[in-house]
């Protein structure tokens, strides 16, 4: 596995939807899809037009990659003035139809999370940086290390460029992951009305 974008499949809104679904399975059991969705059985009929919107999003403001065309994992990444949507945006990626398909508490829990995840990035990484929104491998090709392989290649390249790159998870067995690839936990807390926990997580620009 070559530590290369070109190693890796660049996604078109042709896409998303079996990467939106290979990102559903990934997080079916994720502890914040868990908080937004609470019952599994709804989260694993609804999950998947959520991920839809985001990754409609990612290829439209950022860039999505997947290991291959089977969709074995995916990764959407933004840059830092991207991150934050706007209504026009909301439009495009399509994400104001998850109001009738998710209903109000749900999309009221992703905009609390959402705030509070702006406020960490902007007190922790207030810099220009690449932004991974999210990174998922279908459980039944997870262990193959797709994983790596999706951020060993985007690191190659913004290594050269010199940016750093800042992340969220909520899995704690994630955060030692990350730190094997040269991120730093910078901030740890409690999303807001959950018990669930959130590591802030910062990768330093290369010297």
């Amino acid at each position: 596995m070559a530590d290369s974008l070109d190693s890796l499949i660049r996604l078109t809104t042709a896409q998303v939807k079996p990467a939106a679904a290979t990102l559903a399975r990934a997080f079916q059991d994720y502890p914040l899809s868990a908080y937004f969705f609470p019952d599994a059985s709804e989260r694993e009929r609804k999950q998947p037009v959520t991920f839809q919107s985001l990754v409609r999003y990612g290829i439209q403001n950022g860039e999505v990659y997947a290991t291959s065309p089977n969709m074995e994992g995916v990764a959407m990444w933004l840059p830092s003035d991207r991150r934050r949507r706007t209504p026009w945006s909301e439009i495009r990626s399509g994400r104001f139809l998850l109001l009738f398909i998710s209903g109000r508490k749900v999309i009221a829990r992703q905009k609390a999370f959402g705030e509070y995840a702006e406020t960490v990035r902007k007190r922790r990484a207030p810099i220009s940086h690449l932004y991974l929104q999210m990174l998922g491998v279908d459980p039944v090709h997870q262990g193959k290390g797709y994983s790596s392989l999706l951020l060993r290649a985007m690191f190659a390249r913004i290594d050269k460029e010199c940016l750093p790159c800042f992340l969220e998870t909520q899995a704690e067995k994630n955060v030692g992951l990350y730190e094997h690839l040269g991120f730093r936990v910078v901030e740890e807390g409690i999303v807001p009305d959950s018990k669930v926990k959130s590591w802030a997580m910062l990768r330093e620009k290369a010297d």
